[in-house]
């Protein structure tokens, strides 16, 4: 196919050789197969992201650190050198994310470069060298969902021992490859230790699995996998290699309301990002 405007410079770069075509489009990028060589791989090219609400943004970039100190006052500030300056960080932060847990031994495409807001990654192919479909969009019998479950608990604890929260985990951002689950898009990858939203953001990555294989095995629906993660990593006692039962009982403590508000309202934003997805 004719490479699109802004995949042209990476033609003219020597970055990749050709565009083969289109793989998929959202709100926030348009995916497409590129060749290097003799590589297939992918070039995720970002679009504006003005679907995030403030408070969203707000959430995800929690003390995030930026380049320089100009940077960081005009993004405060809003202005338009800000805007642009916030919109980079967000998607540098997906590029850092796949470095720093590709090298934790997480399942994530491994990155190749980053120029002009498009990411040069690898390209998940299925058993049969296809691209891998995502999760959503397989259905799993009841021992295929226990095993896919039990490997993504497995990656989310690996990522959280390497620092980071994915924040936005679901079946629309993980794809079946020829070698199990790979967990994709993380341009809101959270910083576990400095962000005061950690602990609600893991266990709804992890609710949100849960759910999703409980359709096809209903046992896991009875699991309590996030408290007992967050409660090891909290204690200094999560290792990437940490026997869970699956099981926690919370200790008793007084209800804070403002918590079950917040719960409520990320539950209603993650249907309707998941709505929204469905309609991608």
């Amino acid at each position: 196919m004719k490479a699109p405007t802004r995949l042209q410079k990476l033609i003219d770069e020597g970055l990749i050789d050709s565009v083969t075509r289109q793989l998929m489009s959202g709100k926030e990028a348009t995916v497409y197969v590129v060749q290097q060589g003799a590589m297939v791989l992918c070039a995720k090219v970002y679009k504006e992201a003005t679907h995030r609400s403030f408070r969203q943004a707000v959430d995800y970039t929690e003390n995030r650190r930026v380049k320089n100190s100009r940077q960081a006052r005009a993004m405060t500030k809003g202005t338009r050198y800000g805007k642009q300056a916030q919109e980079i960080a967000w998607q540098s932060a997906e590029v850092d994310a796949l470095y720093r847990l590709a090298a934790a031994g997480v399942n994530v495409p491994k990155p190749y470069n980053f120029l002009d807001g498009i990411l040069l990654m690898e390209l998940v192919m299925d058993a049969d060298g296809e691209p891998a479909p995502r999760l959503n969009d397989v259905a799993l019998s009841a021992e295929q969902a226990i095993m896919t479950h039990s490997i993504l608990i497995n990656e989310v604890v690996k990522m959280l021992c390497a620092g980071t929260i994915h924040g936005d985990l679901s079946e629309f951002n993980i794809l079946l490859g020829a070698h199990g689950p790979v967990i994709i898009d993380l341009p809101q990858a959270v910083d576990a230790a400095g962000n005061n939203h950690a602990q609600r953001m893991l266990l709804r990555d992890v609710n949100n699995l849960r759910q999703y294989c409980g359709q096809f095995a209903p046992a896991i629906l009875d699991t309590q996998w996030g408290p007992e993660i967050w409660d090891l990593y909290q204690r200094g006692l999560l290792q990437p290699d940490s026997q869970l039962s699956g099981q926690y009982q919370a200790p008793a403590l007084a209800v804070d309301l403002d918590s079950v508000i917040r719960e409520i309202e990320d539950a209603k934003f993650a249907e309707t990002q998941r709505l929204l997805r469905m309609q991608t």
